[in-house]
This record gives structure tokens, sequence and C-alpha cells, in this order.
């Protein structure tokens, strides 16, 4: 699936939010703390092998030399019905132990295509008093973000993907795929080896801001000055409560400090 141009990220206004705005941190977060219980922690059904398979993963394991001297005599004594078993156990040990590492281990921080979702803005945008944060996915690290996959089941994994490390997308796409019930979000994410990774991005990679409808004006003043002086390009748009659809709708506005808008005769 292709990048979007733009992604964004919706953020409640506290003080980390604005000293990652002041840093331009993205903080790549620990999935432990995610809302969705199955998030980045599914437990995928493991295909059975067929006979073919079985046998292909056997001669597979007799030919790596490393793997031949711990227990050689189980894969050359076993029947084909024995060792199926056997790799389903071990296919689903391995499964456990890789989705364990990366939840303890791994962080993560999410986008979505939207940046006028109702739900969005109540949930993550701060009950409509936050901002939303527009990115240009031309720099890092968008380069390597994927897409989550939403879906009514838990995905399907097969012995040789989790043994042999054929098709090792598959395998990471267990940390990209939600419930159908969270497709909504049309969420995007970019993963760093170690949660609590403050990532530092260019300045020309946050491309505009979105306020909340509810947001006052003091907040509002305090994230136009911060970018003020390190962002000469963002965009700044206000948003407002349709009066004739269940929707936010937004204006581009030219930010004047509230000192200079006074003089001018715009603020009281």
């Amino acid at each position: 699936m292709k990048i979007p141009g733009r992604l964004y990220k919706y953020e409640t206004l506290n003080a980390r939010t604005l000293q990652n705005i002041k840093g331009q941190i993205l903080y790549f977060g620990s999935p432990l703390g995610f809302n969705d219980p199955y998030d980045c922690a599914l437990r995928p059904n493991i295909v059975t092998p067929n006979d073919d398979v079985v046998e292909a993963v056997r001669a597979a394991y007799l030919a790596q030399e490393r793997l031949t001297t711990g227990h050689p005599h189980e894969f050359l004594t076993k029947t084909t019905q024995e060792l199926r078993e056997m790799l389903l156990r071990a296919a689903d040990s391995e499964t456990r132990k890789y989705t364990d590492a990366f939840l303890h281990s791994r962080g993560v921080t999410c986008f979505t295509e939207k940046n006028d979702d109702l739900l969005m803005w109540s949930h993550y945008g701060g009950t409509y008093k936050g901002v939303c944060l527009e990115f240009d996915t031309s720099t890092a690290p968008f380069e390597k973000i994927s897409p989550v996959r939403y879906s009514q089941s838990l995905p399907d994994l097969h012995v040789s993907e989790i043994l042999l490390g054929h098709n090792l997308e598959q395998v990471w796409q267990l940390f990209c795929t939600k419930s159908e019930s969270w497709s909504y979000e049309r969420e995007w994410r970019a993963f760093h080896e170690v949660a609590g990774t403050q990532y530092i991005y260019p300045s020309e990679a946050l491309t505009g801001v979105y306020f909340g409808p509810d947001i006052d004006n003091e907040s509002l003043e305090i994230v136009c000055l911060i970018l003020a002086g390190q962002n000469e390009t963002v965009r700044y748009y206000k948003g407002e409560r349709s009066t004739t659809e269940f929707r936010v709708e937004f204006k581009e506005f030219t930010y004047t400090p509230y000192l200079q808008a006074k003089k001018q005769g715009d603020a009281p």
C-alpha cells in the first residue's frame, strides 16, 4: 500500500505534548500501554501443516548444523504425525516468545490518514481541546511506516514462516493487525527497537497543526509561539463544529502574537 503524502497524529494538549512539539520529538511508546488488549499481543492461528510441509521442515532442519547438534534424533526418528505435533508446539512457543519480547522491548508511534474524525478527536485529541499534527511522509522516519490491517479473525501463520523464517513479513504483520472495530482509525505505525525512544524529526516534517474546536486561546497561543521560533512554514487550522452536519470543519488562519494583534486592534 502506498504511503499517503500526509499523515496525522492526534494529541491531548499537556506538558509532555508541548515538550515534544518544542523538541520536534516523536515518542515511541511501549505497546503495553495501548488501549486494545489484542494490540501487538495477538496469538495467531497456527495452520496445521500437511505431510509435505512437515517433511520439508524436517529436511530443512537436518540440513542446518546448528539445529542438528541439539536433538537430531527427533528429526530422524519421529513419524510424520509425531513431528507435526512437535512442530506445532514449537511454533506456538516461538510465537509467544516473539510477541512477548516485542511487547516488552519495542517502541511504537501511531498516525492516521484522517484529521477530522469525530471519534479520534474525542479519544485521542483531548475531547476536542487538543491538537492534530500533520506530517510530511517524505521525511524520516516515515519511509518504514506500515499500515494497520483490520480483520474479523485472528491471522493465520504457517509453521515454515515461524520456524524457518519464510515470509517474515507475515510474522511482522502480527503487530499491524487489529479488530475491524478499530477500522475507523485508518492507522499507520512506525516501530523502533527500543521503547521510550524520542526520535527527533526535521522541522520541515511538521507541515500543519489542527486545533480542536474547544481548545482555549491560551493553549493555542502557546503552541503557535513555540512553532513561530522554529518552523516558518507550518500552517495553522482552527476547528469549528459544523452547523449542518456531524463533522468538524477547519479554517486556516495566520498566527499573530497577542501583543501585536492588540496594537493592531484585533485583540481585546
